[in-house]
């Protein structure tokens, strides 16, 4: 995914503020899950939710507007119930940032879903990312 820095991203020293590149994640996160074949609309339709359970974020290189950042998404992890998402983005080829997404599956009433017995396929798509990661 590519995404161009808007102005009103930056901060008044210039450069993207630290708060974007977490919503970046997301926007990457939600087309990862459309390429796959799940978006998030139709998980939720079905009864399927997925919080963030954590974020770890390093920033690397400050990026300004204008800039065109090409964001990497992948799986590095996934038990049935937890999913750790990675990211890369990446300016002109080089790394400016990293980070990781935890994300649990929960039902309607906020208990744990345990997705290869609720959306067997979603883990057969989450399985074939991992393994190319």
């Amino acid at each position: 995914m590519r995404h161009k820095v808007q102005y009103y991203e930056t901060d008044m020293m210039g450069v993207t503020h630290h708060a974007n590149y977490i919503r970046w994640m997301e926007e990457a996160r939600i087309d990862f899950m459309d390429q796959i074949g799940f978006p998030y609309k139709r998980m939720e339709a079905e009864g399927v939710f997925s919080p963030v359970k954590s974020l770890q974020v390093n920033y690397l290189k400050p990026c300004t507007f204008g800039d065109e950042v090409e964001i990497s998404v992948g799986v590095r992890d996934f038990n049935g119930v937890v999913i750790t998402i990675f990211y890369e983005m990446r300016l002109n080829g080089e790394p400016i940032f990293t980070g990781t997404s935890e994300h649990v599956f929960l039902d309607r009433e906020g208990r744990f879903v345990r997705m290869k017995r609720v959306m067997p396929e979603f883990c057969a798509a989450v399985e074939r990312q991992t393994a190319r990661g």
